[in-house]
């Protein structure tokens, strides 16, 4: 998993429109990047925690970040998803889970009492030079940008 200090995982992944994004996407932009992992599109507690960063979008940007879902769901359902709930941020797709592993987001989870392999919900918040400033582990779905700006409604 990554620590405080490393630097971006190089990645290359495609958007809900099938546009190809890359993590060079995000360093020396002037803007911080936040990048949150979930498990699944539609169902509740990821669809609470992208409501959470739609509901404070207007409030993370003017503090200066980029806001980013990735999900192992395909593009199509991204593309439901972000649409139902109007989500002003892109969702990247990883069906490969590539750039979960490279950040530490895939991995064993207790579902329904068993050990499985999956998405593990995390968030990580870069700087503007690609450097990891900060991870969230037990992401409050509910609040999740609450957890990053205090001040944000949640």
């Amino acid at each position: 998993m990554l620590k405080i200090g490393d630097r971006m995982p190089h990645f290359e992944v495609v958007d809900q429109d099938g546009q190809t994004v890359r993590s060079e996407d995000f360093i020396g932009k002037g803007r911080k990047t936040i990048v949150y992992f979930y498990p699944k599109d539609n169902t509740s507690g990821c669809t609470a925690e992208a409501c959470s960063f739609r509901d404070n979008y207007a409030e993370l940007t003017a503090a200066g970040y980029n806001v980013v879902g990735v999900s192992k769901d395909s593009a199509k359902s991204h593309t439901g998803f972000r649409a139902k709930y109007e989500l002003p941020f892109r969702l990247l797709s990883d069906p490969s889970t590539e750039m979960l592993q490279a950040f530490g987001a895939w991995g064993e989870k207790e579902m329904y009492g068993k050990t499985v392999l999956g998405t593990l919900r995390r968030t990580f918040i870069f700087d503007e030079h690609g450097v990891l400033e900060r991870i969230i582990e037990k992401v409050d779905t509910k609040n999740a940008a609450g957890q990053i700006l205090p001040t944000a409604s949640a």
